[in-house]
């Protein structure tokens, strides 16, 4: 009969990879948004689609920032079709 341990260690599926890989996504993204910080994106409310796409880009590109990279969104209209009479 397993003990309880046992089949937890039977069924840890974290492994050292997917945590180094966790690890890393987790600073990628603090990178960037200390860049957004560092751009004074979070000094006021975002007020149209635009303001938080580029926040949102510059959060994703993380170090990219800092290597010449400044991703800015400058239109995002969204074309919803309209529905029919």
């Amino acid at each position: 009969m397993r003990t309880y341990a046992e089949n937890r260690r039977m069924y840890d599926v974290r492994s050292p990879i997917a945590r180094i890989v966790s690890a890393l996504i987790l600073i990628w993204l603090i990178i960037g948004a200390i860049a957004g910080w560092q751009r004074h994106y979070y000094d006021s409310a975002p007020t149209n689609c635009a303001s938080t796409g580029t926040i949102a880009v510059t959060i994703i590109a993380g170090p990219l920032n800092y290597l010449g990279m400044n991703p800015k969104v400058a239109d995002c209209h969204i074309n919803v079709p309209q529905p029919s009479q």
